[in-house]
């Protein structure tokens, strides 16, 4: 997680220089984050993040020889990784669960508007996931497909092993809820909500708030708030 009273320190991972060029500019507009460096492809990843040592990964999902899943899934693999957001032209794409399960802190479509991926970096850097409205609805039509039984108790059973204040903490992140939301929504403080979500992962296991959010979409208790 970045120290967002300082710069949020960035790197873009595509195969496509232009795209590169258009989001580093995007970026490059806002005096709370740094673009500093960049990759062509997900093979060249792990490099970019030991010589770079970004708080935030913006990566496109599908690139010629690896791509930000299986990249996703190296970084994820690693002590303290940075942050991931993986980028798509799709807007209904079959990579996007698998790489939030991965790891991936976000999704976001290549035609989001600037002052959105700008408020998107500085969310996945403050430690909160970012998903796209078209995102959010792929997570809740996924319940009801094959499998959906076996994973909504599966994560029933997880969820019922955190106390009464956690799981509401559980369910209001898979709304897509910031912490400040879920401190006005819950009656709690924000550092109160921030330790309550670190002993929710400690707990299950999870790499980040984006798998509470699946966790709890999974378990049909997410809605569609």
């Amino acid at each position: 997680m970045a120290d967002v009273t300082g710069s949020v320190r960035a790197i873009l991972v595509d195969d496509d220089p232009l795209v590169r060029a258009a989001i580093a500019m995007i970026l490059g507009s806002a005096s709370g984050v740094e673009v500093v460096g960049e990759a062509a492809d997900g093979a060249e990843v792990l490099t970019a993040v030991d010589k770079y040592a970004p708080d935030v990964v913006l990566m496109d999902i599908r690139m010629p020889r690896v791509d930000g899943l299986a990249a996703t899934e190296l970084l994820r693999a690693r002590p303290h990784p940075p942050e991931i957001i993986l980028l798509t032209t799709f807007d209904a794409d079959d990579y996007v669960l698998p790489a939030l399960r991965a790891g991936a802190s976000g999704f976001l479509l290549k035609d989001t508007p600037p002052a959105e991926i700008l408020r998107a970096v500085a969310r996945v850097a403050a430690g909160e996931p970012i998903l796209s409205p078209s995102v959010t609805r792929q997570l809740i039509a996924h319940i009801g497909d094959t499998g959906a039984n076996a994973r909504r108790q599966h994560a029933r059973a997880l969820l019922a092993r955190l106390s009464e204040r956690e799981r509401e903490v559980a369910i209001t992140v898979g709304q897509g809820r910031s912490n400040a939301e879920i401190s006005g929504e819950l009656f709690m403080s924000v550092p109160t909500v921030k330790q309550h979500v670190s002993r929710i992962l400690t707990k299950l296991d999870l790499n980040n708030r984006t798998q509470i959010a699946l966790l709890a979409h999974d378990a049909g208790l997410a809605g569609t708030a």
